[in-house]
């Protein structure tokens, strides 16, 4: 078949960043407003390679590690442990303490020429994450009002997964989810009115999408 350029609804981009959810441990996930950007930089994934008499006989890459930088504006209360600050006291709060890891999700958009933003998206799921805080600057108020913007360095340990290789995240789209099963993942990330947000595993996220 002879190949085709710029067909109406072909020109696919992503955009925006929207429904972060924070996941811990024994507690119902949290929406997490405020977010402003998650750079995926996945550590790892090198070449390393193999020479036997002065030539190279094999060629192999170093394992993929998900690692990425959230920038947000504010944090959910229940964010707290896992930047290291642990309450005393009603209103005192010691810092530099063991920082809880926790599970992330959020959504990226998929755009096409036809409907913009709202063709599609797609779901990030992030797990067994640890924060570590990068550089934060307090200054004078101005003429402008420039909110502090926080961010943090997260790390992860990939969880095992049935028949394929430990990862720490998985991505949904909606593009190739069948409706009913992204409904039913949805509510399981999001909560009901009679069920609170929580993050599936991957092996029970792998069971929801088998027929």
């Amino acid at each position: 078949m002879k190949l085709t350029w710029d067909d109406r609804g072909a020109r696919i981009f992503e955009i925006g960043l929207d429904r972060g959810v924070l996941y811990l441990d024994s507690v119902p996930g949290v929406a997490w407003a405020g977010l402003i950007s998650v750079t995926e930089n996945i550590q790892g994934g090198e070449p390393r390679p193999y020479y036997i008499d002065g030539e190279k006989y094999l060629n192999l890459l170093t394992a993929e590690e998900f690692a990425a930088t959230i920038e947000t504006f504010s944090v959910p209360d229940e964010f707290a442990p896992c930047d290291g600050n642990t309450s005393i006291h009603n209103g005192l709060i010691a810092t530099q303490q063991p920082r809880s890891s926790f599970g992330l999700c959020y959504r990226t958009l998929v755009g096409n020429d036809i409907k913009g933003p709202d063709f599609a998206y797609k779901i990030h799921l992030v797990y067994n994450a640890l924060a570590a805080p990068t550089s934060r600057a307090y200054a004078t108020i101005g003429g402008a009002t420039d909110p502090v913007k926080l961010s943090w360095s997260i790390t992860t340990k990939p969880p095992g997964i049935t028949g394929f290789r430990p990862t720490a995240h998985l991505v949904i789209d909606s593009r190739t989810t069948d409706p009913e099963v992204l409904s039913d993942v949805e509510d399981l990330l999001y909560g009901t009115d009679s069920t609170d947000a929580s993050l599936p595993t991957p092996d029970d996220l792998i069971a929801l999408f088998t027929p």
